[in-house]
């Protein structure tokens, strides 16, 4: 591809000029190949500089999100994955996946995302160059109820992988929203399908798209109070492919020793949900209802008490929590 040979020598210049004449001639391509490989990379995170009469040059380091890079912060071999420059959605991606057979553990990551999705029906924005977007897909055989933990065990896996990487452990609002300094870092959608005549699980596929590298002028304003990017609330920038393969290793770990063992997380997303202990309200269709945030059950599940004193454990799927005051 001719983007990523642009790259290549660009990097091996390290920093110097290289004319658009001399990438078309090393590269046996044409000027508006070059011109149009050029482009590609800065939509993806690259600051690349054009120079009348001298070329290009890479000006920084860039933060690609490609099979290659991801696979160099990989601890170990993995299958069954692939990285996207753009996808519609990579829910989506995994769901045709799923129709066509494809195996436990498939995994679609993407730089863009042209139709981002999020909860209740919502749009995800997903730009190119500033966030992860990744989808897994599993074949637990098992009753769909006993998966109701996984959407709260996920947000697990993304803290961990955040911590992994930064030292620092994200907040959670219930039940699965990553929160630093009072704003979203990421969402977490899971979708299922269940087998016509069994009712067992044929497949879930969850969903994570993570804020990286967003300034604050970045958010569209309805979100400005709400949302913010690893770049805006850590001390340190984290690479979305150290993130992404991270991110990888947790969800794998989930996969293989908690989905059917939540327990062993239980405490993990206790400490770090914000939510308890908060007045929120519920949201439940058209209806709203204030209440206290008392406890998180053995099942993620959050049980509050309303202002007439009745108490209740919602589930993650049934309502929307809030908080009274804004976002948490």
């Amino acid at each position: 591809m001719s983007r990523d040979r642009v790259y290549q020598a660009l990097a091996e210049r390290q920093g110097e000029f290289l004319s658009g004449q001399e990438l078309s001639r090393r590269l046996g391509v044409s000027r508006a190949a070059v011109w149009k490989a050029v482009a590609a990379l800065r939509s993806r995170g690259c600051e690349i500089e054009a120079r009348s009469g001298l070329g290009y040059r890479l000006a920084a380091t860039p933060d690609l999100l490609d099979r290659q890079t991801v696979e160099a912060c990989l601890t170990a071999p993995r299958d069954n994955w692939q990285v996207l420059a753009q996808v519609d959605s990579t829910n989506t991606a995994c769901r045709r996946l799923a129709a066509d057979g494809a195996p436990d553990g498939t995994v679609v990551m993407a730089d863009c995302q042209t139709a981002g999705k999020g909860r209740r029906g919502r749009s995800f924005l997903s730009p190119a160059g500033q966030g992860l977007y990744l989808s897994i897909l599993w074949r637990p055989d098992c009753a769909p109820e006993l998966l109701l933990p996984l959407t709260a065990l996920s947000a697990v896996a993304v803290c961990r992988a955040v911590k992994r990487l930064s030292g620092v452990s994200p907040a959670i609002k219930w039940p699965n929203d990553l929160v630093l300094k009072g704003r979203k870092l990421c969402g977490i959608l899971t979708e299922m399908s269940l087998e016509g005549e069994s009712g067992r699980v044929d497949h879930v596929i969850v969903g994570i798209g993570v804020n990286c590298r967003q300034r604050a002028e970045d958010f569209p304003p309805e979100l400005a109070d709400i949302a913010a990017s690893l770049d805006m609330v850590l001390p340190a920038p984290v690479r979305r492919a150290a993130l992404a393969a991270a991110l990888l290793e947790e969800l794998d770990e989930l996969r293989r020793g908690v989905l059917f063992a939540p327990e062993r997380w239980l405490e993990s997303y206790r400490a770090r949900c914000l939510t308890v202990g908060s007045r929120v309200q519920v949201l439940r269709g058209d209806v709203h209802a204030e209440a206290e945030a008392l406890a998180v059950d053995d099942r993620f599940g959050l049980t509050v008490r309303y202002d007439d004193g009745t108490t209740e454990t919602l589930r993650s799927g049934e309502v929307s929590v809030r908080g009274l005051y804004g976002y948490v």
